[in-house]
């Protein structure tokens, strides 16, 4: 009824009006939608149905990256190391050597133990095993029935023992089987083959102040490294390794510094075999870390599917090997990540693929006194074979 008396009959066709304010039962679900609708122009609506999807849709690919270039906001960075310089040359006496480094010299060297947890690295190990051979009195290792990811495995070493009978003499090896389960955590594995690789030490007989290496098949000391650290006294109990880094090959220098592997005195009861920081010193200049440096591509993707970081293979299509083959050429990171620093600079600083190198100067001499058969690590020499 209006003022005058009248009243007003005029209808509406806007159905927002029963569904907002009196919510009829009749109100559908379009009604609804309408109404929700309303007010919003065309700028918000292509926000929400194109900006916001292709927003989630970033994040789920490329979310590691994300998190990985903020690491410098929610992650500092460890404690620096107290670096020990290294020196070295052919024609200077090892008393002179000890003395350069504050150490004395010891009447006789000091027994040294080299242990590793074996997977499928054959080349390697003989590599290492050559370069380390003058120097070690006992070769340990031990290799699984399965993968730290559970993925069962033969007994590669096991199959290829004809090709170490230089130093059988000298080797104690031994099998464990594995303990991961469906759904565990594949670090918990490793450390339980880490606590078994204590044992067979003592097995092969490790005394107190023995030299005890830990380091992954694939670091390796140099030679004269460990000379230097049996003939020396005084030298610190536990004592990191700074190693050259490289990617795929000999060719691709990688930035990312190497530092995990160490050298122990041994002390029955304390010494523990682990593959993280125990140590604020680190030796410079002590050998070499080639990483994925494999002969076949089905080495890669076994090595991919079998490493405690597995999570980091994200979509099947980074297992294809022809997408392998191309990323070893370029220098590249098999798993599309950003690299893993602690500050803006040096993030942005190493993005890209890494530079070639083609220096062979410096490298382990058994590689380079045979070059036919380790074509592959050498600069210049990407192809990998397929098998």
């Amino acid at each position: 009824m209006t003022p005058d008396g009248y009243s007003s009959s005029k209808k509406t066709d806007d159905f927002c009006e029963d569904v907002c304010g009196q919510a009829t039962r009749v109100a559908t679900t379009m009604s609804r939608i309408r109404c929700m609708l309303r007010g919003v122009d065309l700028k918000t609506f292509l926000f929400l149905l194109v900006v916001v999807p292709m927003g989630i849709f970033g994040i789920f690919m490329h979310g590691q990256k994300i998190t990985s270039f903020l690491r410098p906001l929610w992650q500092s960075p460890p404690k620096p190391f107290i670096h020990v310089p290294h020196y070295y040359h052919p024609n200077v006496s090892m008393e002179n050597l000890c003395k350069l480094h504050g150490w004395g010299i010891r009447e006789y060297p000091r027994r040294v133990f080299d242990a590793v947890l074996f997977n499928n690295e054959v080349d390697m190990l003989t590599i290492r095993w050559k370069e380390l051979y003058p120097y070690i009195t006992q070769f340990v290792l031990l290799e699984s029935n399965s993968t730290f990811t559970g993925l069962p495995k033969p007994h590669f070493f096991a199959s290829n023992r004809d090709q170490f009978k230089f130093i059988e003499p000298r080797l104690t090896y031994g099998t464990v089987g594995g303990k991961y389960r469906k759904g565990g955590n594949p670090f918990y594995e490793e450390a339980y083959q880490r606590v078994a690789l204590d044992h067979l030490l003592r097995i092969a007989g490790i005394e107190d102040d023995d030299l005890l290496i830990m380091s992954d098949v694939d670091e390796i000391p140099s030679g004269h490294t460990i000379d230097l650290l049996r003939w020396c006294d005084d030298i610190p109990p536990k004592l990191h390794l700074h190693l050259r880094n490289y990617l795929y090959s000999f060719e691709f220098v990688w930035a990312h510094r190497s530092w995990r592997a160490s050298v122990h005195r041994y002390r029955i009861g304390k010494t523990r075999y682990a593959h993280y920081r125990q140590s604020d010193y680190l030796l410079s200049d002590s050998g070499w870390h080639c990483s994925f440096c494999f002969r076949r591509i089905s080495d890669f993707i076994f090595k991919m599917k079998a490493y405690s970081h597995y999570d980091r293979v994200r979509f099947s299509h980074f297992l294809n090997p022809k997408r392998i083959q191309h990323i070893i050429c370029k220098g590249g990171d098999l798993y599309d990540m950003l690299p893993e620093e602690y500050t803006f600079k040096e993030i942005i600083g190493n993005l890209g693929t890494l530079p070639h190198s083609f220096s062979a100067v410096h490298l382990p001499a058994f590689l380079l006194e045979n070059p036919d058969k380790y074509k592959y690590l050498l600069p210049g020499n990407c192809e990998r074979e397929s098998g």
